[in-house]
């Protein structure tokens, strides 16, 4: 065991060091913080340049898809409704042509070899950093397997920082409680020589995960420079943990340093379709968003290392009233967080080649799904905070496009119904036969062909899918690149498996967001519990209970086709939804050793493992094996 203080009452539990209280206070978002400091950000013109590179073309592209639209429907005339069908395709397709832009800004940031400012080792000044693990109801013989395999890769590096690993406990299960506290008792015993551990549990989880940081940071935060956050599923090497404490010590104006997690521990099919498209093309728009962000970049709330008393200073988050009345906590924190810091003149880097940084993904759709709500309300909370006095422009577009993300699916899905209302002519045109039985309304629109309809599709298509085109054409091209997919072969075949199945669940995930943007707005909350970390199938009555609407949905636009009524375009998408209860059992399938590469998805990381991940996985069934057979005493 440490050399920490033990404490037991009631419910927490603690092996901590002495306190070394930190001061931090909630900011007030309706006023600029005093003086804030200034921080210099390197090259202005050419930050600006990439920013106009990035907004320029999309708004250009934008602009002629809406003029060429506008052309169309103007032949007769336009009426209000015209008018809301124009802003709606336009609100819409401007954000797919930023990812587009993000793409174009990276492929032009590697042809023109911008390399980092280059450092001498002697210039780190060593640091106490200390490693937090927040966690909340989860298996502790993951949590503790994860940091047993970190602290062993840190010991292997001569770093010039010292570190000191925190698990923050959240959890509310006595049972969990109690495993938590004996995994710990086999951590403290086997950490490396040097590294001290520390475990805590919170009578009550007062504000959740901000809660939990926030009481670590005014208890112990003053006895270290530097953070790193790290979720109950994060793993990192002991070099990217190094690189990222190197990269602040030697940056004093950043505050914050992001990295660009890569994803493991895919089995099931949609586990490996998030982690084939993560590692494939992810990198592409980490590259953009790196470029163009600059120094005004973003948190994601872990894998990321953070000056303490920066954070402690300059981003307590206040909470906000809600719709009774009641303080309502900020729940996705982690955009709002960096906003703050940059608001007061601190860096905020994003270094997506950092390598070594690794989490794990949901394994089945429902899974996403659950996940992706709890994150829906809070990113359309950012909405709320986009006055908020002081904030950079661009830290104020971060907020919006995390509000906007999920806004994007409901405005999808008033496109499908007024596109199925439109039908193929005239004659099956819907809104056209009511307007004929109002004479207050004109007829509306005009006549829409079949070539209309497939060539704006086409139009939507590419463009939705470019991000993916293109990143798979640099590594198709690249032999060395192809070969740690298994061969160009393996790569294509997956790359095309992997735009089958994300085009298959595209439509059915438009209609779990829409549904989550509504129970948002509605103030319909859902209860906050821990991801599901392992992936299970669901019972065919849970899964008919979870996909209701999408399958209704689908079966009142399949009578549309069979009908004759909507256009044979819309195929792909009225398949997708009637078919949403096998297509989520599907998702949980355990891809086969046997079937070959290409359609398994392989990658680099399923291909060749990387070592601290084997690593972890080996220390987590131990955990595992000796907590099951109750072999670790608490203490």
């Amino acid at each position: 065991m440490n050399d920490g203080t033990r404490i037991l009452m009631g419910e927490v539990a603690a092996t901590m060091p002495p306190r070394a209280p930190l001061r931090m206070r909630a900011q007030d978002l309706s006023a600029s913080p005093g003086t804030p400091r200034i921080a210099p950000t390197q090259g202005p013109e050419r930050t600006i340049a990439w920013r106009l590179a990035l907004f320029l073309p999309a708004l250009i592209g934008t602009a002629m898809l809406m003029s060429a639209l506008h052309g169309w429907l103007s032949e007769t005339g336009m009426t209000g409704l015209e008018w809301a069908l124009l802003a709606l395709i336009g609100v819409t397709f401007v954000w797919v042509t930023l990812s587009v832009s993000t793409v174009g800004v990276a492929i032009a940031g590697l042809l023109a070899r911008e390399t980092a400012q280059s450092r001498s080792p002697k210039e780190v000044v060593p640091m106490d950093v200390a490693l937090l693990v927040p966690i909340y109801n989860e298996i502790p013989s993951d949590v503790f397997g994860n940091a047993t395999a970190m602290l062993d890769d840190l010991a292997r590096r001569q770093s010039a920082h010292s570190y000191t690993l925190f698990v923050l406990s959240d959890t509310r299960d006595p049972a969990i409680a109690e495993d938590e506290q004996r995994a710990f008792a086999d951590l403290a015993a086997s950490a490396p020589d040097g590294f001290a551990v520390h475990y805590r549990r919170r009578a009550a989880n007062t504000d959740k995960k901000v809660g939990n940081l926030v009481d670590w940071i005014t208890g112990w935060g003053a006895a270290y420079e530097a953070m790193v956050v790290l979720d109950a599923d994060s793993l990192m090497t002991g070099r990217a943990i190094d690189r990222l404490a190197d990269e602040l010590s030697v940056d004093p104006e950043t505050g914050l340093i992001q990295t660009f997690p890569m994803l493991i521990g895919a089995e099931t099919i949609f586990a490996r379709l998030q982690q084939f498209s993560n590692i494939a093309y992810g990198w592409l728009l980490a590259e953009g968003l790196a470029k163009w962000a600059r120094s005004e970049g973003n948190y994601w709330g872990h894998n990321a290392i953070i000056r303490t008393r920066a954070f402690a200073a300059s981003a307590g988050l206040p909470h906000l009233q809600g719709r009774k009345g009641q303080a309502e906590l900020i729940l996705s924190h982690d955009f709002v967080e960096a906003g703050l810091l940059r608001r007061a003149g601190w860096r905020v880097r994003f270094l997506p080649r950092v390598s070594g940084s690794f989490e794990e993904t949901p394994g089945t759709l429902i899974d996403y799904v659950l996940r992706d709500q709890r994150w829906c309300r809070g990113n359309l909370q950012h909405l709320r905070l986009l006055g908020t006095a002081g904030l950079h422009p661009v830290s104020r577009f971060h907020l919006f496009h995390g509000a906007v993300s999920y806004l994007l699916s409901p405005a999808w899905f008033v496109l499908l119904v007024i596109w199925a209302l439109l039908g193929v002519d005239a004659d099956t045109n819907v809104v056209r036969y009511f307007n004929e039985t109002n004479p207050l309304f004109p007829d509306w629109p005009p006549e829409m062909s079949h070539i209309d309809s497939a060539v704006f599709l086409v139009i939507m298509y590419a463009m939705l899918l470019t991000p993916k085109l293109v990143g798979a054409g640099i590594i198709a091209l690249h032999p060395k690149a192809t070969r740690v997919y298994g061969g160009r072969g393996a790569f294509l075949t997956a790359f095309l498996v992997e735009i089958v199945l994300s085009i298959a669940y595209a439509p059915i995930l438009m209609i779990q967001q829409t549904r989550a943007v509504l129970r948002a707005l509605l103030g319909q909350s859902d209860a906050w519990a821990a991801q599901s970390r392992h992936a299970h199938a669901y019972p065919l009555r849970t899964l008919i209970r979870f996909h209701w609407a999408e399958t209704l949905l689908g079966a009142v636009l399949l009578i549309g086709l069979a009908s004759g009524l909507i256009s044979l375009w819309l195929i792909p998408i009225v398949a997708s939804l009637c078919l949403a209860v096998p297509l989520s059992a599907l998702s949980a399938v355990p891809l086969s050793r046997a079937l070959p590469g290409g359609l398994r998805m392989q990658s680099p990381h399923t291909i060749r493992e990387p070592a601290i991940v084997g690593r972890a996985r080996l220390e987590r069934s131990r955990l595992r094996n000796l907590l099951d057979a109750g072999q670790l005493p608490a203490e």
